[in-house]
């Protein structure tokens, strides 16, 4: 008897929904999401409010699911954001000709042993490169969203704005497959604390003592914050770079301390979808660039 892959993946997709999962078709045989993107969007069927990406529509509707993969052998994609899915994923050296490079199950080790935890053993998916996917779920009281190597080298994560491959699905002519037993387990406190570091907003930002205030600086920091809130896909990075070197010269000039235009805008592309560390390196090359150039203006004005 043939084996139909379209009917292994269904099986996939339904069992990962079964479990609470949103599910989205990627590309056969690959990773890539196989819907269309905001560029492509044609503004009807379920984008006719405007356009929604993978981790909208992902779903858990068995129809839905059945009508998809009757197209196409599709490979699983779990949005693990909308899954209340924390995913670690630990990588394996890209360069095949270096034997001696740690992978990212090395590595995470070896933080396991420095933070005094044992390695936590939750549900695992092996990848197609040789990786591994330990699957928690995500804690409820805070938002969190992907990272790279924030943890280890090679030791990402996969949460809010992230998705992985599901078991099941078969990349490059591999399988990804779960290992051991199944079990799914909470993020460890441990590893929670360290992908929630201090955020700004529990900074208290001191003012200059004897400054003016300018009502025309509290409308430009208004602003810029809320177009960094407000910004389409694919323009959110570029929207909070922009606003934070516009910000920045009322750092440079004296009228905003640095920590009165981080907090705000750090809570503003949070908020916008991007992940708290694409936020604070973004702002803190916008703001040094903006602060430098514009000390160098004042500096030749006087």
């Amino acid at each position: 008897m043939t084996h139909d892959p379209r009917s292994a993946l269904l099986s996939a997709a339904l069992d990962a929904a079964a479990r609470g999962w949103h599910v989205f078709p990627l590309r056969p045989g690959t990773k890539r999401p196989a819907l269309h993107g905001e560029t492509a969007c044609p503004h009807s069927g379920p984008c006719t409010g405007g356009h929604r990406k993978w981790e909208d529509r992902a779903t858990t509707d068995p129809d839905r699911i059945r009508a998809a993969w009757e197209r196409a052998p599709f490979n699983v994609g779990i949005a693990t954001g909308p899954s209340g899915l924390l995913v670690v994923d630990l990588d394996v050296p890209k360069d095949k000709s270096s034997t001696d490079a740690p992978c990212g199950a090395a590595t995470f080790k070896a933080l396991c042993e420095r933070t005094g935890k044992a390695v936590p053993r939750t549900r695992t998916v092996r990848t197609a490169s040789g990786g591994q996917h330990l699957y928690f779920t995500a804690p409820a009281a805070v938002r969190l969203h992907n990272t790279a190597g924030t943890l280890a080298p090679l030791v990402d994560t996969r949460a809010w704005g992230g998705h992985v491959v599901a078991a099941g699905s078969l990349v490059d002519g591999t399988r990804y497959e779960v290992q051991g037993p199944a079990l799914l387990r909470p993020l460890p406190d441990w590893l929670k604390h360290a992908l929630v570091p201090p955020h700004p907003v529990n900074r208290t930002a001191a003012a200059p003592a004897g400054r003016v205030h300018r009502p025309y600086v509290d409308a430009a920091l208004a602003r810029e914050t809320a177009a960094v809130t407000t910004a389409a896909e694919g323009r959110r990075n570029a929207t909070l770079l922009r606003a934070a070197r516009a910000l920045g010269r009322f750092v440079a000039s004296g009228d905003l301390t640095r920590d009165e235009v981080e907090m705000p805008l750090q809570r503003a592309g949070e908020s916008a979808g991007l992940s708290a560390t694409e936020c604070r390196t973004t702002l803190r090359s916008a703001l040094d660039w903006s602060i430098t150039h514009n000390q160098a203006r004042t500096e030749v004005a006087a």
